[in-house]
């Protein structure tokens, strides 16, 4: 059941989408009622979280199930002793499931507030705690240990510091205050703890804030899903062209039993920092991370000595992940976004870029795997399309595991290259309220199943280079 309101876009970019959506390909197959439908159950899907928390274990260092003994320890202690199963992926030996108790409607609003940002109610959401930097506005009277409600600023209209706001607010539910209102808003730049502990959440999710951080890695599904497509295999050499914040970096490395080389690029130098220190952490020894431009990391000039940093010379790598930079627009629980239709559509000349280099890079009867975290079809079955027509060498690949759906009509492809694309699309799920009791009752298959589909919205397409360039 939707608690929320559907993901408040601006005019331009909702229509944008809705012409994606409704395209003639869609609406000659499934008539444009059908395509409306799915397309408004999408945009409501996207203000929600997805009914599973999803772990990956660092197989490098662990058991999947001495994490998993591990991990129900944990969630004892966080959920007061209420058993929640954890599932492990039948087809993601890797990954554990756990599902999200909610929406719960019977938490008591209370009189002391706290106002938060979109972004940190997001976080919310998916299990966190708020903290500091979080927090816009709270009552005038907050003191530490009150029991507050916590509502988020969808639309960011609050002002900072405010005693009181009466726009557009939606509770996520109650927490104990660990800090005053004159706590918060001393104006010390460095106060970064935590402010709020959820006690009561709307969506109740594990915190995983310090929680076994070298055997798990909170992921997405379809991240983890991304990593088993590229199918690394020890002793390879294999370029994540866009890498940050690192964790199908780690997961590349972990599935070769960290034999070979993972070379990460990122542009962001503190980008690279974080997953020289998520490699460090999950005891990952074959990752080196480069601060650089993906878009420059093709080189030509033969006479220097093959360099091991980049850039590197063409036909370099056995597999190239390029999850390309990208409008984000399948990112859940997201219930508000600013963007106009410029920065929407800004990415697909980039990842255009990218591509180009990612297929120069890699060596005849390697494996390049695309994927984005958004929804559009420029961005997504449009890209592929384009790469078709564009490089004769490639071939596109069936996926396994085949977990999403098939890619979306409009981009001209044909039945049988859509049915080799994935494409995570979460209005294909009814919307789905989970409880204690529903769960005792739930086959393990059935949640599986739900896992599957009730998730971020991702896209993943896999070519094989034929020949050289």
């Amino acid at each position: 059941m939707s608690v929320f309101p559907k993901i408040s876009l601006r005019l331009e970019v909702e229509k944008y989408l809705k012409e994606g959506f409704l395209n003639k390909e869609v609406i000659s197959a499934f008539g444009k009622q059908e395509a409306e439908r799915k397309f408004e159950a999408l945009l409501n899907h996207l203000s929600h979280p997805p009914s599973f928390t999803t772990v990956r274990v660092n197989t490098h260092l662990a058991s999947v199930q001495q994490v998993k003994d591990l991990l129900f320890h944990e969630l004892q202690k966080q959920f007061n002793g209420l058993s929640v199963p954890i599932l492990q992926h039948p087809d993601l030996q890797d990954v554990l499931l756990i599902p999200v108790i909610g929406p719960r409607k019977n938490i008591k609003r209370q009189r002391c507030e706290a106002i938060v940002g979109a972004q940190c109610g997001n976080a919310v959401l998916r299990g966190a705690h708020v903290y500091v930097p979080g927090i816009v506005s709270t009552s005038k009277f907050m003191k530490a240990g009150d029991v507050t409600s916590v509502y988020s600023d969808i639309k960011g209209k609050c002002k900072k510091g405010a005693k009181e706001f009466d726009g557009t607010k939606v509770f996520l539910g109650n927490g104990i205050s660990e800090l005053s209102r004159k706590e918060i808003f001393s104006g010390v730049p460095e106060l970064k703890g935590r402010g709020i502990r959820m006690t009561e959440p709307v969506y109740l999710s594990p915190s995983f804030d310090n929680v076994l951080p070298r055997y798990l890695f909170l992921q997405n599904l379809p991240s983890a899903v991304v990593t088993h497509v590229l199918d690394p295999q020890p002793g390879e050499k294999i370029l994540d062209l866009c890498a940050a914040p690192g964790g199908k970096t780690t997961h590349i490395a972990a599935l070769m039993r960290d034999q070979g080389e993972v070379i990460a690029l990122d542009k962001i130098s503190n980008k690279v920092e974080k997953i020289k220190q998520n490699a460090l952490l999950l005891g990952l020894n074959s990752i080196k991370a480069f601060c650089f431009d993906g878009t420059k990391a093709l080189k030509f000039d033969m006479v220097e000595k093959a360099e091991e940093n980049p850039p590197f010379l063409p036909e370099s790598f056995d597999r190239i992940l390029l999850d390309a930079p990208c409008s984000g627009m399948g990112q859940r629980p997201n219930m508000a976004c600013s963007w106009t239709l410029k920065e929407v559509t800004s990415y697909q000349p980039l990842q255009r870029k990218l591509f180009t280099v990612a297929v120069q890079l890699l060596k005849p009867g390697g494996v390049l795997v695309y994927s984005t975290c958004t929804i559009t079809l420029a961005e997504n079955e449009e890209q592929v399309a384009w790469a078709l027509r564009t490089f004769p060498c490639l071939q596109l690949q069936p996926q396994d595991p085949q977990i999403g759906g098939e890619g979306m009509m409009g981009a001209g492809l044909s039945f049988e290259q859509l049915k080799q694309l994935q494409r995570f699309d979460p209005s294909v799920v009814p919307s789905w309220d989970t409880d204690i009791d529903s769960l005792r009752d739930a086959r393990i298959e059935d949640m599986i199943g739900l896992a599957n589909k009730d998730c971020i919205g991702f896209f993943i397409a896999k070519f094989i280079k034929c020949k050289s360039t």
